[in-house]
């Protein structure tokens, strides 16, 4: 039906490696409403042929944790919840981690995020570029800050959009076995989310 499976895997593997996938994501991609940008990250379990994120912004090669090899999607939308960005990491990295490639040279009105990225260098960051903070507070914070919790309700929109994604099994299962693959993935279901 889709002719042999190595012709197929190689043409998929060469738009991978031209960013065909990434191109496509981007010319079914309005412009982001970056009035407000959300952050958040969502886990994947590694399918048994997969081998999890490494690479790029890790340290070091993926480490099994008691659950088996993971990967975190972490991603950047704007204030309709539409993919901008995203980076992997290896499941057990904290989410910190991957937050300065994904607002780098991107201008906001207001951050959205929840406890997992309070951090000083964060809430620093976003006020030097005069933007709102709206990041749930840790408790064990010395000083808390004040956020607009109204705005805060608004992150239920990034929550959505991984939903979406994981409605794709190849997402879902992440059975992709390099990071590129999986990346090429992401970016075709985006695509495809934002054309509906």
């Amino acid at each position: 039906m889709f002719g042999r499976w190595n012709t197929v895997f190689k043409r998929f593997r060469d738009w991978v490696k031209a960013d065909v996938f990434q191109r496509l994501f981007e010319a079914c991609s309005d412009e982001p409403d970056m009035e407000v940008a959300m952050l958040d990250g969502t886990i994947v379990k590694v399918h048994r042929h997969g081998q999890g994120a490494k690479g790029g912004l890790r340290a070091r090669p993926s480490a099994a944790s008691p659950g088996g090899l993971s990967t975190k999607i972490l991603a950047l939308t704007d204030a309709l919840g539409s993919l901008v960005r995203f980076v992997l990491l290896p499941g057990h990295r904290h989410d910190s981690i991957g937050v300065p490639p994904l607002i780098e040279e991107v201008t906001f009105g207001r951050l959205i995020a929840d406890t997992a990225f309070d951090s000083n260098a964060l809430t620093a960051e976003v006020n030097k570029r005069r933007a709102k903070v709206v990041i749930s507070q840790h408790p064990a914070r010395s000083q808390l800050l004040r956020i607009d919790l109204e705005t805060y309700k608004r992150r239920h929109s990034i929550e959505n959009l991984f939903c979406k994604l994981k409605e794709f099994k190849r997402i879902a299962l992440r059975a992709d076995k390099t990071d590129q693959s999986f990346e090429a993935m992401i970016y075709l279901a985006a695509a495809v989310i934002n054309s509906r």
